[in-house]
């Protein structure tokens, strides 16, 4: 078995949501979950089929995105993993309508933070372990730090 580390390709003012589904409808699926949450977003997905014609299948309602999306699930490349990339919305606003498509399995992870997703492959296929988003601590936050998390949230309008 070999270990790989795809590094993902996120969009400038965007994010991006890694996760493993198991059926085809998926993609139809989650491009409901996404448009019923936030009609306004823009965004891309890409499912990695893992059985039949093992096709990666594209839906969202921008086409920069979507491909973007079907570039990073051909390089993961590991059977009934998903890719979606948001702009205009923030995973927090999807996320909970995508873990309730009842095909979704685990999600691996939802953020804007460089990111690297770890990929096992075997003589069967790959199949994704883990991901590496962003960068390791490196320190405790502080008075300050409290201080500008907390206007952070306000600027997005998640606090009053």
């Amino acid at each position: 078995m070999e270990l790989v580390s795809v590094q993902m390709e996120i969009p400038a003012e965007g994010n991006i949501i890694i996760g493993q589904t198991h059926f085809i409808k998926s993609a139809e699926d989650l491009y409901e979950a996404i448009t019923s949450s936030v009609p306004a977003a823009k965004f891309g997905l890409a499912f990695c089929e893992a059985s039949g014609p093992c096709l990666i299948r594209a839906e969202g309602n921008d086409e920069a995105l979507k491909e973007m999306a079907v570039r990073n699930a051909r390089q993961i490349a590991a059977g009934h993993s998903f890719v979606v990339l948001l702009q205009n919305a923030f995973p927090i606003n999807v996320l909970n309508a995508i873990k309730s498509c009842p095909e979704v399995c685990t999600i691996f992870c939802a953020t804007a933070n460089p990111l690297q997703v770890i990929v096992a492959q075997s003589e069967q296929g790959r199949g994704v372990l883990g991901v590496i988003d962003g960068s390791s601590p490196k320190g405790i936050e502080g008075p300050e730090d409290v201080a500008a998390r907390k206007e952070l949230l306000r600027k997005f309008g998640y606090k009053l």
